[in-house]
């Protein structure tokens, strides 16, 4: 008889997870050999499990009954690093990829992902002992790596001075694997980081040291491609030289389609998404403080036929994207607050708004807090603009397959 096994967020789960998730295909073999160490109980080291597909014994459901699985016979397939909660993964499986890695530093995004996806991430990608476990063979690499600064000492900036970095532990996996091609994802001030050395660095590395074709990056808007949110990232694509492919084009910006009010939730949110008159009156003081100074700082109201700024984590992050919603008839406080629940209708977004400004689905489990909530999606990439940018970086490779 086999154990239960416990789920829960660790290095031992996410090898099981990736193993149950990718029995039946070639890459099952580079969990296999630990996975089932580990779910062996001492009777039998096979037992059926290598057999035969997991899936079939039960033996896991939350793995199987989860808002996304993977393909069953994908066109392509990717990894996915600094995965967040997973808006690559998302917008790859649209396209008919299937994810045979994912790697996730931060505990309560593992959660979410794990909570949609039935895999938990790997953790710290910098460690060699989490890199041993991507497998071979993949076609696409994605990640939305951290920007950081450059030692460029020896002014080469070259990929020896990327040592310590996120994006050197992401050369160092291209390298190694050379997947057909990747997409990396980036904040707009990647391009003009350190006077702009860390950006010609990085495209010296995957152009000159790696040997791939990398057109130039450009700059993509999300709320070009259906989620009202003035949301711009760096997006880098590139391709492994040998398989001729010398032209890329971005897909155009050019129209707005989605506003607040086809995203805001249907029905009344909780009065703890309320703003209290005390608050209110901070905010304000706030913005006439900076006004004053000729900044434009401080809180924004966003219209119902609107486009939301870019969400972002802290600071002034939920509070430059506040709505009027009148719908609240209950104004008793839910949770603790200076003064009372204010009846002018000013309210945060809810996370499910944030999701859908990001382009989540609903059927996306928020299975966090509030707080973390905002954090993930806040940190997340826009998923209907990756898809739209990887579309054309995957119809490339399957020509070439």
């Amino acid at each position: 008889m086999k154990k239960t096994y416990p789920f829960a967020i660790n290095e031992e789960s996410a090898i099981v997870s990736h193993y149950l998730q990718n029995e039946g295909t070639r890459f099952a073999k580079t969990y296999r050999s630990v996975a089932t160490k580990l779910l062996d109980d001492g009777e039998d080291a096979k037992q059926d499990i290598v057999a035969e597909a997991p899936g079939q014994y039960n033996l896991f459901p939350e793995i199987f009954r989860v808002p996304f699985l993977p393909q069953d016979n994908p066109k392509f397939t990717f990894i996915d690093l600094f995965a967040g909660i997973g808006g690559f993964r998302v917008a790859m499986q649209n396209l008919g990829g299937k994810c045979v890695y994912s790697s996730e530093f931060n505990p309560q995004a593992q959660k979410t992902y794990f909570a949609n996806f039935g895999e938990v991430p790997f953790g710290d990608i910098t460690k060699e002992e989490t890199k041993a476990f991507i497998p071979n063979d993949f076609d696409v690499l994605c990640a939305g790596f951290p920007c950081q600064a450059f030692s460029l000492a020896g002014k080469r900036r070259g990929f020896e001075e990327t040592r310590g970095t996120l994006f050197f532990d992401v050369a160092e996996i291209i390298r190694r694997k050379q997947p057909k091609a990747f997409f990396l994802e980036n904040v707009k001030g990647l391009k003009i980081h350190d006077k702009g050395r860390t950006i010609e660095t990085i495209l010296n590395v995957l152009r000159n040291d790696l040997n791939y074709y990398v057109p130039d990056p450009e700059i993509v808007n999300a709320m070009y491609f259906g989620v009202p949110q003035h949301r711009e990232r760096i997006y880098i694509v590139g391709f492994r030289k040998d398989l001729g492919i010398d032209e890329f084009t971005y897909p155009e910006q050019k129209e707005v389609t989605k506003h607040f009010i086809d995203i805001r939730e249907e029905k009344t949110v909780s009065a703890k998404y309320y703003l209290s008159t005390q608050y209110i009156q901070t905010l304000i003081n706030h913005k006439e403080r900076h006004a004053a100074k000729g900044n434009g700082f401080g809180y924004e109201i966003i219209p119902d036929d609107g486009i939301a700024n870019a969400i972002v984590v802290g600071g002034m992050g939920r509070e430059r994207n506040i709505v009027i919603d009148h719908r609240l008839t209950d104004f008793t406080p839910v949770t603790r607050i200076k003064g009372e629940v204010n009846r002018d209708g000013w309210r945060r977004m809810t996370p499910r708004e944030w999701a859908r400004l990001q382009g989540f689905p609903d059927q996306f489990i928020i299975p966090v807090a509030d707080a973390s909530a905002y954090m993930q999606f806040g940190n997340s990439v826009a998923v209907p603009a990756i898809q739209a940018t990887a579309e054309q970086v995957i119809k490339r490779i399957l020509k070439k397959k």
